[in-house]
């Protein structure tokens, strides 16, 4: 019995985006405590990962802003209203991956708070004085990637997200949704479900889990 449980518990896998998900844009968390309106723009805006980081560096730069400034941000940030119930339920039904495209630098306290589920990102590059200089991915188009090596050994994954960096980990999976994305998101990909609660996005994944 015992084995047939452990064998049912990892035939499936859910894949979630962190930011607009589970916890706040940390940019634009940011961006408001700064004062600085531009550091808001996201991979719900700019669909080319590295031109985004780049124009973040730039402004990080500009403004003599360093890490520490921003993970004093992160500190006090909380998770979105209703995310702890969420991941706590739908950890008691199947396996949960964290796939972002955030950094080691940034997540920890946010990981905290939600339980330490596990977390694939990126990381940043970090001078002596705190000046974020680079970063690094994981690999190339990590999302999709991971997904891909989890279906090679054996696993159906249902992945969800909110933007254009979301949306060739979602198409690789075997089900999936959007969640709570942005409208021009919606009118693009308007073969893709999109919910807006955690009610409704643990019914989709109850769908696909039976």
């Amino acid at each position: 019995m015992i084995l047939i449980l452990c064998y049912y518990l990892h035939m499936n896998m859910v894949c979630l985006d962190l930011e607009g998900v589970l916890v706040p844009e940390i940019w634009i968390t940011f961006s408001e405590a700064v004062g600085i309106p531009e550091l808001r723009r996201t991979t719900r805006d700019e669909p080319d990962y590295d031109k985004l980081m780049k124009f973040r560096l730039g402004l990080l730069e500009k403004n003599n802003l360093k890490l520490p400034d921003i993970q004093k941000v992160i500190s006090g940030m909380e998770p979105l209203p209703g995310a702890v119930e969420f991941t706590r339920a739908l950890r008691e039904r199947t396996q949960l991956i964290i796939l972002s495209d955030t950094f080691e630098q940034f997540a920890k306290p946010l990981m905290k708070k939600l339980s330490w589920p596990t977390l694939f990102c990126n990381k940043l590059k970090i001078a002596d004085d705190g000046t974020v200089t680079g970063y690094s991915l994981r690999q190339q188009n990590g999302k999709r990637e991971a997904v891909k090596a989890f279906k090679s050994l054996n696993m159906r994954v249902f992945s969800a997200g909110d933007s254009f960096n979301d949306l060739a980990m979602i198409r690789e999976s075997d089900g999936g949704c959007l969640f709570r994305a942005p409208e021009q998101i919606r009118k693009d990909c308007a073969d893709l479900i999109c919910v807006d609660t955690f009610d409704d996005l643990l019914a989709e994944i109850d769908k696909f889990l039976n």
